[in-house]
Parts: C-alpha cells; structure tokens; sequence
C-alpha cells in the first residue's frame, strides 16, 4: 500500500516541484519595476513617473485587465506619453507584484478603493482613469465610488455589464477548496505554458500581435499559483458584481470617452461599451472598425486623442479613428493571426 502511495504521490510532488521552480523563473525574467507601497496592511505595487514640466494632460492611472500586469499598459503608453503626463502604472491587488489584501479585493470596488488610497500615498489628488477589459469595470466602479478623484474616464474595451454564459472551466477548478489548490500548484504551469502562444495571439485577433509583446508584457506572471487563483476569483465574481453595481454608472459626471473595436471577441462591444455610453450621460464611444480587443496597442493613437480631449483639448476622436481604420487594413499579416481556442490564459472579459 505504501508503495502504491509513493507511485501517486511522486508525480504530484514532482509537477509542484517544477511549477514552483517555473514561478522563481518568471519572476527572474520579469523582475518587479515598479515600488511598493503600504496602504494600510498590504501593499500595492505601481510604476510613477513623475509630471514632467512641460506637461500638458493630467495624471493618469493606468488598470491593466485580466491575467495581465502593469508591463502591458507601460508598453503601450509609456513612452508615448512619457514627456506629456504624471502617470501611474498598477498592478491590481493580487496581481503582478502587488498583495491581495482583504476578501473585498476580490470585487472590483475593492480594488477601486485600493487604486484610491494608493494615489493618495502617491500624491495624487485627481486623474484620469484609464481602464482596459476587466480594468474597466475597476475604472466604472472609481467613477462611481471616486467622484472627487476622477478627472475623466477612458474605457478601453471596457468589461462592463453582466452578459450570458458562464466562465471557462478552469475558473471553476483553480477556486475549489483542495482540488483548486493542486491545479494551481501542478497543471497551471505546464498547461498555461503550453498554450501561452495561441493565447495571446488570441487577445489580438483579429489583428497582428507584436512581435515582441510577450517578451515585454510578463503574460507569464499569472501563472503563478497565487496570482491564478486570484485571476480566478476576480473572474467568479465579476457575474453578479456587474449584475448589481452596473445600474449605478449613470451615477457618474466625469468626461468620459469609451474606445472599442467592432471585432472585438473577448469583450463584446454591442454588450458592454455600448453599454456604457448609453448608461454614462455625455461620454463618447468610439468603434474601430476592424479593431479586435487591443486598443491600447493597435489605436494608441486613438486613446492619447481621447485623453487629450478629456483635458479639454479639441479633438475629432471619429476622424481619427477613420484613420487608425486604414492602418489597421493595411497592417501586415506576415505572423499567424487566425482565430484560435481559448486559453488558460486569457479569456473574456
């Protein structure tokens, strides 16, 4: 019988061994770049850059969505506003290096509240909030909870509403009391690294990916079994959080400007941000045709244009978004870009 044990146990030890061995790797190939900060027994963990003297837009914060971390907002807007704005980079609570804190961080008004006090210790008195997918639903609950300290809002693919169906499987398996913790530990890292790939190419589809995202962006830091289990719980309870907090956003005033792409497949567009525009009195939607999920990336231009005009800055968001349109046509198509199956990774919103 003993033998038997020692023959089940062996490879349950060994695939913890290498995923926790793995967990040490990711963090050695993307190390913490950002500072920690107390805001009141836990830490959060964000990227300052500190207003520039010519600086001609507000600050802005920046919410990464699911399964990311802050290096996905710094590659896209970083150094294309380095010389504009003060900006803040977060990693959400329980995400990328920051700490989970308490059981309400699991919701994204938590995680508004956390992202609030956190400016606070940073100096920030207002800013615009700048939220991508799930980011958005953490933007929509500052705006409503944070009024004083938001200077406009801008939605990227935003994840917003409830909407019909469920969540991926393994959302459901990484949460279950013991079972949950042996996913975590065993099969997250050999299975998410297997499909780390296809999924992100998944995220941008159906347009190119750069080439050099997944060497920049640290896609692999949710595979961590604290931050998946986490990304998981995000996800369990974003369903009926949306459910009831969505009829509050007609509660918000800030300047706000949504940014969507008509393609986009992880967070519908007909669903969530025309969802926003119609419950937010005065913001302005944008689509881009033949834009996927990626606005951030692939109409940057777009979304600067937006944070200009939240500051109060003439801009024709339509006429520039025509324009991102045709870039995005005439992008080259010289990697795989065709639709692949869900991931462990990434998933909607």
């Amino acid at each position: 019988m003993l033998a038997e044990i020692s023959a089940l146990l062996a490879p349950i030890a060994a695939a913890i061994g290498y995923s926790s061995y793995k967990a040490r790797q990711f963090e050695h190939v993307y190390p913490n770049i950002g500072e920690l900060t107390d805001i009141g027994g836990y830490r959060m963990n964000a990227v300052h850059v500190p207003c520039p003297d010519a600086a001609d837009l507000p600050p802005l914060v920046f919410i990464h969505g699911a399964s990311g971390n802050l290096l996905d907002q710094i590659g896209a807007f970083r150094e294309p506003l380095q010389a504009r704005a003060e900006m803040l980079f977060v990693d959400r609570p329980g995400h990328g290096y920051s700490e989970r804190g308490g059981p309400e961080n699991a919701l994204p008004s938590g995680q508004a509240d956390a992202i609030a006090k956190l400016m606070e210790k940073r100096g920030i008195e207002k800013a615009v909030i700048v939220g991508h997918s799930f980011g958005g639903a953490i933007a929509a609950a500052f705006g409503v909870r944070h009024p004083e300290k938001t200077a406009g809002l801008l939605f990227l693919a935003p994840a917003s509403h409830p909407w019909p169906g469920g969540i991926d499987w393994y959302y459901h398996v990484a949460t279950t009391p013991v079972v949950g913790w042996l996913f975590n530990h065993a099969i997250v890292v050999p299975l998410g690294l297997r499909r780390l790939e296809r999924s992100t190419l998944n995220v941008f589809h159906p347009n190119p990916r750069p080439r050099d995202y997944v060497a920049k962006t640290g896609p692999s830091l949710v595979l961590r079994p604290r931050a998946f289990y986490n990304n998981a719980t995000d996800f369990k309870r974003l369903h009926e959080y949306l459910t009831a907090n969505a009829p509050h956003y007609s509660e918000i005033s800030a300047p706000t400007v949504i940014i969507t792409g008509d393609r986009d497949e992880i967070v519908w567009e007909h669903l969530h941000s025309r969802g926003l525009a119609r419950d937010i009195r005065g913001s302005e939607l944008v689509v881009v045709r033949g834009l996927g999920h990626k606005p951030d990336y692939l109409a940057t231009d777009v979304a600067i244009a937006a944070m200009e005009k939240i500051a109060g800055q003439p801009r024709d968001l339509a006429a520039i978004a025509r324009k991102a349109e045709e870039r995005l046509a005439g992008a080259s198509l010289d990697q795989t870009v065709g639709t692949v199956p869900p991931s462990i990774v990434y998933s909607a919103p």
